[in-house]
């Protein structure tokens, strides 16, 4: 399947690769993988700055990249076949002193610093770390990104000033596992709470003399509801989420018709005020491959892949 959804202008996901949490190879070998999408100021410019997570049974890995082209990175595809600088970081049990270096490399001739320091981070069973870490990227004597709870260590370890201009996170891609329950927390902003996702689906096509249903809850709470789920198995819907509006698509296609193993895909899309009092018309319904909104707005995109295990 192609992601040629309404979304972020800094941001089109194009075809799957082999990173990509679509990936059926990928699922197959066990892989938990997330994947973040930054804008920030490298060497001068506007750039996408992608960091992905990687857990399966004994490794963690930890890839960074920068695409090094500049040339108009609203549409820049994090997958494009521009040349890319990048490195990769494996944490394995035995190879304590992994967990904690630095790497360089070069982007239009100026160096770009890498620096974790992972010793003491927690994962919870997750690929990304949840606390007691962190990843800081250096670029003209600036801490251009920063990732973890230890700031001031970071700091203190770059001996660099921060950013004039803090990174935006434009995009994040995770995949989820389960039956009929799939459950992941995400922000829908870069400093806003962490919310528990739910997504639950009823029995498929055939198993059951019950139509097929969906349920999304957001923080326990019932946020959208689809019945006869065999008949709206893409679509849209706009929900409050602290006050706030967030456009949620899905296509469940798969999961209902398709043999093998089945993902479905999940957007959520946080508006602004002034982007809440425009109505959008986008659908889930056609895919043109466009990288735009109805409304012509930018930000985060929340792209969720939930696979269904038998």
């Amino acid at each position: 399947m192609q992601d040629t959804f309404p979304i972020s202008s800094c941001f089109n996901p194009g075809e799957p690769t082999a990173d990509d949490p679509t990936s059926i190879s990928a699922t197959k070998s066990g892989k938990s993988i997330v994947t973040s999408v930054y804008q920030t100021m490298i060497a001068g410019h506007c750039r996408l700055f992608t960091v992905t997570w990687c857990k399966d049974v004994l490794v963690h890995e930890l890839s960074i990249s920068v695409v090094e082209d500049s040339n108009n990175v609203g549409e820049t595809n994090i997958n494009s076949s521009g040349k890319q600088q990048s490195c990769k970081v494996e944490l394995r049990p035995w190879y304590f002193w992994r967990k904690q270096g630095w790497k360089r490399f070069h982007v239009e001739g100026k160096p770009v610093d890498v620096f974790w320091d992972l010793k003491s981070a927690k994962f919870s069973g997750e690929p990304e770390p949840r606390s007691n870490y962190y990843v800081a990227a250096v670029s003209g004597d600036e801490v251009v990104l920063l990732l973890g709870d230890l700031n001031k260590e970071a700091y203190r370890r770059t001996g660099c000033r921060p950013a004039t201009l803090d990174a935006t996170l434009v995009s994040r891609k995770e995949n989820v596992f389960g039956k009929k329950r799939f459950v992941t927390r995400a922000r829908f902003s870069e400093k806003g709470k962490l919310h528990e996702i739910l997504i639950e689906c009823s029995s498929s096509i055939g198993r059951s003399n019950k139509d097929p249903e969906m349920v999304i809850k957001v923080d326990a709470h019932v946020a959208i509801h689809v019945s006869h789920l065999q008949w709206k198995f893409r679509g849209n819907q706009s929900i409050t989420v602290n006050k706030a509006r967030v456009e949620v698509y899905w296509d469940v296609h798969d999961w209902l018709f398709s043999p093998g193993p089945r993902h479905a895909l999940f957007i959520f899309k946080p508006r602004s005020v002034l982007q809440s009092s425009t109505s959008s018309s986008s659908s889930l319904s056609s895919f043109d491959g466009k990288n735009s909104n109805a409304d012509g707005s930018s930000g985060f995109c929340l792209f969720l892949y939930a696979w269904k295990l038998e």
